[in-house]
Parts: structure tokens; sequence; C-alpha cells
């Protein structure tokens, strides 16, 4: 129990500090630490994510930083596509998913550890391109054709990954509404989070019906990671982003060599 509370920790943190990455981690931490199977690791570790990223899209809300509207329309199109996902994830074998995991994982700590070596600020986008721009701070996106088909990709992208391998996506919106838009890094993390609330639904209601979802598993770990992204939020805005984002490709790194010892048999 002690275990699983922490491990939901750790998924807590990541969320708190990132606005992404805890689904991409919590299934391979379940399925190495806590040797569960994958079937059983990914509609957890995406219930896990998505109570812990709804309580921090409320902080969110409250905060004024969250745009609902385009959360919406992502959140909405994740939630058509995940059932796909989960359909797909009962019909796949568990080494091909396991292997995909790894390939991801790698890819995202790669991706982490070049962006955490740029400027601080990371790269501003190019206006001329972003699609969806806001005319002042603390205004509304503007609405345009390319803007509604750009998040509506993202959330269709975000969605079927949620539910294939259980991840709750912001490790894709956050990098789409950061080149999509041109919000500051706040609102795109908090916007990410309920973005990632919503997915979750559609995700995990369509994993209980195939009666997957082990509550005994999922609640301590859910716990520890609402507790923690809740005192993560509080610390976020005074760690170093250049240092948070090392941490997390580390993170990684040592989780795909993990899950790829796993598959050929040396755990």
């Amino acid at each position: 129990m002690l275990t699983t509370i922490l491990l939901g920790a750790l998924i807590g943190l990541v969320l708190a500090f990132t606005g992404a990455g805890g689904g991409v981690l919590s299934i391979p931490l379940l399925v190495l630490v806590l040797h569960r199977p994958m079937a059983e690791a990914a509609p957890v570790g995406l219930l896990a994510v998505g109570l812990a990223a709804a309580f921090g899209a409320v902080i969110g809300l409250r905060q004024g930083i969250v745009r609902y509207r385009a959360a919406l329309l992502i959140g909405l199109m994740g939630m058509l596509a995940a059932p796909l996902g989960v359909w797909l994830a009962h019909r796949l074998p568990a080494t091909p998913l396991l292997l995909s995991m790894a390939a991801l994982l790698a890819w995202l700590g790669w991706r982490a550890w070049r962006d955490s070596t740029s400027s601080p600020g990371g790269e501003a986008p190019n206006l001329a391109r972003v699609p969806c721009q806001v005319i002042a701070p603390g205004q509304p996106l503007q609405w345009t054709a390319p803007c509604a088909r750009a998040l509506a990709a993202t959330g269709l992208q975000s969605g079927l990954l949620s539910g294939l391998v259980g991840v709750g996506g912001g490790f894709v919106i956050v990098p789409a509404l950061q080149r999509h838009t041109d919000l500051d890094l706040r609102s795109v993390q908090a916007t990410s989070l309920a973005v990632i609330a919503l997915v979750s639904v559609s995700g995990v209601g369509a994993a209980m019906g195939h009666g997957a979802v082990s509550m005994a598993l999922a609640l301590p770990f859910a716990g520890g990671a609402v507790l923690a992204l809740l005192i993560g939020q509080r610390w976020a805005s005074r760690l170093s982003a250049i240092w948070m984002k090392r941490i997390f490709a580390a993170l990684c790194a040592l989780t795909a060599m993990l899950m790829l010892a796993r598959v050929v048999g040396w755990l």
C-alpha cells in the first residue's frame, strides 16, 4: 500500500511541475515496480492521472489561466477517440505495447533534454504561423478555422493514446498548445491539465466497461497522485524549468531501459 501511494505521489509531482508526463510514467512504474500486467496498469494509471489533473485544473480555473473553450474542444475530441484506443489495447499483444511505451519514453526523454539545453524561455512561437492567438493578455483566444482544426487534431491524438496505453496525453497537448497558440507556459500547463481530466473520463469509462480497473490498486495510487500534485503546485513556480526537464528526461530514459529489460526477460 505504501509503495503504491509513493508511486502515485511521484506521478502527481511530475504533473504539477510539467502539466504533462504523469500518465506516460505511471504505467511503466505500475508494471515494473508493482508487477501489474499492462492491461491492468493502463486504466489505473489513467484514473490516477485524471483525478490529479482535475484538481489541478480546478486550481487553474480559480486563477483564471485555463483556456476552457480550447480545453473543451480538445477534451471532447479526445473523449471520442479514447474508446477506440481501449478497443485496440484489448486486441494487441502485450509485448508490442511495452516496446511502444519504451520507444515513446526514450523519445520524450530526448526531447525534454534537448529543450533543457535551449534558451531558458524556450523557442518563441512564430506568430505568423500560430493559428490560435490572443489580442491582449487575459483575453480569449481568437477562434478561426485553422485554430479549431489544430486543436481538434490534438484532441484526437491525445485521446487515442489515452485509451491505447493509458496516458493522459499531456505530452501531446503541451507541445501542441505551445506550437499552435501564443499562450504563456502557466496557461498552457493549466489548460493541459483540464484536457487530461476530460479525456481520462472517457478512457477510464471504457476500461470499466471491460472490467479492467482494479479499485484496490487505483484508489491509493490516485490518492498519492492528487496529494502530491496539490503540494507540488505550491512549489512549481520556484523551481528551475531547466532542471525539471532534465530530471524528467532522466526518469524517462531510466524507465525506458527498464521496460526493454523486462521485454527481453532480464527483469
